[in-house]
């Protein structure tokens, strides 16, 4: 499949995944005659990125943990799980930030009458 479709497919776009190739995020793409042809792996480590990049990694820090993954070095494994344990506590400082501030505006929402009528006087 050509990138067209890869990016139908994964729903990232034909520039992000011209990048993430370039950067190294994902491995090379065999190409015919200058065109790309994608496989299903290339498919995956587009989809593993984007799902990465959705939970928060940085560029950086998802560069740092694929290049370990391309190695194919199980001594690697801790610093992978490692990097994976970092993401997933800023992960989670990120949700409980977020349902704080969720939980403060129901709380507005519900005493709106009492609580902002009245402040709102002084806005």
């Amino acid at each position: 499949m050509n990138i067209k479709e890869a990016s139908s497919i994964t729903g990232v776009s034909a520039d992000t995944i011209r990048y993430y190739e370039r950067i190294g995020l994902i491995m090379p793409i065999d190409r015919m005659s200058g065109i790309r042809k994608f496989n299903e792996r290339n498919i995956n480590q587009i989809n593993f990125a984007k799902s990465m990049r959705a939970a928060g990694l940085s560029i950086e820090t998802l560069k740092d943990y694929v290049t370990l993954v391309f190695e194919d070095d199980p001594t690697t494994i801790p610093a992978r799980k490692h990097i994976l344990d970092e993401a997933i506590n800023t992960l989670n400082e990120k949700v409980k930030e977020v349902t704080d501030a969720s939980n403060y505006l129901q709380w507005k929402i519900d005493n709106y009458d009492s609580h902002m009528v009245p402040s709102e006087k002084n806005l």
